[in-house]
């Protein structure tokens, strides 16, 4: 049995207000630096095995938060890299409310293509078959993915046997833990969305 620990970037100063998307120079801001400390000592009695980190700028500070006073190592995955959302790209929420593209998009990801970017079961194809591989490369250990929260929602979607068109019932908070177990006989979900702040505020019970 092969663990992932599916983590989500800690928070950026565009986060809730932009998509930031595959847009450069996009870093942690003071909050999130805050959060990838915390996620970081959290982690520090624990296995996390290899790490392997979405290209993305904010994923990448957040691995080496990780990998920090450790000996993990740190691999790009161009896999769990951010959805391409082409024309989207760095438009504000408020903006894109007013498209019915965005709606639609929100709505149907299953047959949902951004204009200039990804198709949706696309990223879930990638994202999948990268923890495919993983889970033959690293049998029985546990292994450490940084990405995005949709990139994430995708992969936990295909382990519950979840419709794409259902995605955003899933939440996935900055420097969020969740956990994936997969073996011969497939994937098993033991973890979604967990971050110490959900305790403190309550926020699962």
């Amino acid at each position: 049995m092969t663990r992932f620990l599916l983590i989500r970037h800690a928070a950026t100063e565009l986060l809730d207000q932009r998509i930031a998307g595959r847009m450069t120079g996009i870093h942690l801001s003071s909050v999130g630096r805050a959060q990838a400390e915390r996620l970081a000592q959290q982690l520090a009695t624990r296995e996390i095995g290899t790490i392997y980190s979405s290209p993305q700028a904010r994923a990448r500070e957040t691995a080496m938060a990780l990998a920090d006073n450790r000996e993990a190592r740190i691999r790009v995955a161009d896999e769990l890299d951010e959805i391409d959302y082409g024309d989207w790209t760095g438009r504000t929420f408020e903006e894109l409310s007013g498209i019915s593209e965005w709606r639609a998009f929100n709505a149907v990801r299953s047959c949902a293509r951004i204009p200039n970017g990804e198709f949706m079961p696309d990223v879930q194809a990638r994202a999948i078959g990268l923890m495919e591989r993983l889970c033959k490369l690293h049998s029985g250990l546990t292994v450490t993915l940084v990405s995005h929260a949709d990139v994430i929602r995708f992969a936990l979607a295909h382990c519950l046997g979840m419709p794409l068109d259902f995605l955003l019932r899933l939440e996935i908070s900055p420097a969020s833990i969740s956990t994936v177990a997969m073996d011969l006989y497939g994937p098993r979900v033991l973890c979604i969305n967990y971050h110490q702040r959900a305790i403190s505020d309550h926020e699962f019970f």
